[in-house]
């Protein structure tokens, strides 16, 4: 919904996603253009951004909305989550960076989740299983996913310091418990104990994606770079999502990971 709102506004909009099908499917308009990528393969992200900067002049804006809910590993090794749900952004928000910067003012968004307030980041695993933790149960499963959205809301923080500058500013936020296909692979365990908080709170994809569209488009919040939104206005975050040493430590580590250095 994202893609279709910003491309009724005016917008070019580049569609980037690993299905073909359901990515041709959503475009339907010229002002809305299907790009292949796989975020769960770094070769695909490498590929993807390539092929962007050939044939895109300009980047105003980068929306990092991509969220997995499962277990498994990408084509690199890296935990399923840890790798789609945080290194693929990271390496591409770095691929691409040179194109914001010449395009400013621009802005990156990143969608994260309120989950990321139970998360925490394991640096041991990360260095040792490159995961963010082991297990496959329902609540190991949920823990790894609060740990990545933690790892969205950190990579923001640190990337807003390294942008000082350059007129390019990145956000962070919460687009609110939306009943979509996050959860389509999550067991069903996982789904009965979800299903009657989706029928009462969860927000429809439209009004989930109200958040990202304020982050993206509102004018004057460029001071608030570096700063995570919910609903529409600005939140204050727990010391460990604000953590300077540790957003320092995830970038130099997912840095080495993804080869960047």
């Amino acid at each position: 919904m994202t893609s279709i709102n910003l491309a009724r506004r005016g917008a070019r909009v580049i569609l980037a996603c690993r299905c073909k099908q359901r990515g041709e499917a959503e475009s339907g308009s010229n002002q809305v253009v299907f790009m292949q990528l796989d975020l769960g393969s770094l070769e695909s992200v490498r590929s993807f951004a390539e092929t962007f900067l050939k044939s895109e002049p300009r980047l105003d804006l980068l929306i990092n909305n991509a969220g997995i809910c499962m277990q498994g590993r990408t084509k690199d090794g890296f935990g399923l989550m840890f790798g789609v749900n945080h290194l693929g952004h990271f390496l591409l928000t770095n691929l691409l960076l040179e194109r914001l910067k010449e395009s400013a003012p621009s802005r990156i968004v990143n969608v994260s989740s309120m989950a990321h307030n139970f998360g925490k980041i394991d640096f041991d695993s990360l260095n040792t299983h490159k995961c963010l933790g082991l297990g496959t149960s329902s609540v190991r499963v949920f823990q790894i996913y609060c740990d990545s959205k933690l790892c969205n809301v950190l990579f923001n923080h640190e990337l807003a310091k390294r942008l000082q500058g350059t007129r390019v500013t990145c956000y962070a936020l919460h687009p609110g418990a939306i009943s979509s296909e996050l959860g389509r692979n999550t067991s069903s365990l996982l789904h009965v104990l979800l299903k009657p908080v989706t029928v009462l709170f969860f927000k429809n994809t439209v009004q989930g994606c109200q958040t990202t569209l304020h982050c993206a488009l509102q004018e004057g919040i460029e001071p608030l770079s570096g700063r995570y939104f919910s609903n529409c206005t600005v939140r204050e975050l727990f010391a460990k999502a604000k953590d300077d040493a540790a957003a320092k430590k995830l970038w130099e580590i997912s840095e080495r990971l993804c080869g960047l250095v």
